[in-house]
């Protein structure tokens, strides 16, 4: 039998209950439903790290962090000290072990930090509501696409026996997989955002500014048509960020080994 081509995104759990689907596969409107996948996902994690994450401690250091100017609050993100607060937010005892964990935190602290004073979501907006029937009358989120050779499958029915962590892991995985494939249909000139920030090598402390400069002089009609415009800034700020040592985005492989050796 044959799959038709889409883009599938449904979730199911307590609050949340969404079922978006897109069969209207041309590359404009599949880049506007990745970003929405995206938007929706990032969202709503931060309410599944609680079992190992003081997520409400997490929001509040990003309220003692921003500053006025980025360039000063990605600075205070960066020093030892919101290290040494970020381990005091982990419920980890074992040091490999919060050393995950800790990843983990200081990714959703960057973006709750940094979405006051720019763009760390696309203007879509997440996706609510539910237009087409769940695929599962269990709890569940799943996400499923079928486009030429590009085919993924990431699914997790949950149950009384599932980890938060791990529906936090399974929407951080689905995450990167829209922020692999949005550039490629969106037609994002990804290598020419990154030469932007190739003067940088070894960044220190007082590099950070210099790297914030550009990022903030940053002019994305260079490397993408209007459109998306506003989610080439967003790489850019991936791309800023990376440079100084930090992520945007919470990293699925960190909670994926957490998961696997805390057992």
């Amino acid at each position: 039998m044959k799959v038709e081509e889409h883009i599938l995104f449904t979730a199911k759990h307590k609050d949340w209950s969404v079922a978006k689907k897109l069969t209207d596969m041309e590359n404009e409107k599949i880049a506007h439903f990745l970003a929405g996948v995206s938007n929706t996902v990032n969202a709503r994690i931060g309410d599944y790290l609680g079992d190992a994450i003081d997520v409400n401690g997490v929001k509040q250091l990003a309220e003692e962090l921003r500053k006025d100017a980025l360039s000063e609050t990605v600075v205070a993100l960066k020093s030892p000290g919101t290290a040494r607060k970020l381990g005091s937010l982990v419920n980890e005892t074992d040091k490999k072990l919060k050393k995950l964990l800790v990843e983990v935190a200081r990714a959703y602290l960057v973006r709750e930090t940094l979405r006051p004073l720019t763009s760390v979501d696309y203007p879509e907006g997440a996706l609510e509501g539910a237009d087409v029937e769940f695929p599962f009358e269990d709890d569940h989120v799943n996400f499923t696409a079928k486009h030429g050779r590009w085919i993924v499958v990431k699914r997790l029915i949950i149950d009384d026996k599932t980890l938060m962590l791990d529906v936090a892991r399974l929407l951080a995985s689905i995450n990167e997989t829209t922020v692999l494939k949005l550039p490629v249909y969106a037609d994002i000139d990804l290598e020419g955002i990154e030469s932007e920030f190739s003067a940088f090598k070894k960044v220190k402390k007082s590099d950070i500014p210099k790297v914030i400069e550009v990022y903030e002089a940053f002019e994305p009609s260079l490397y993408v048509d209007e459109p998306f415009e506003e989610h080439a800034r967003v790489y850019a700020l991936r791309a800023a960020l990376e440079k100084v040592g930090l992520a945007l985005d919470v990293p699925a492989k960190s909670l994926e080994k957490y998961l696997e050796k805390k057992g």
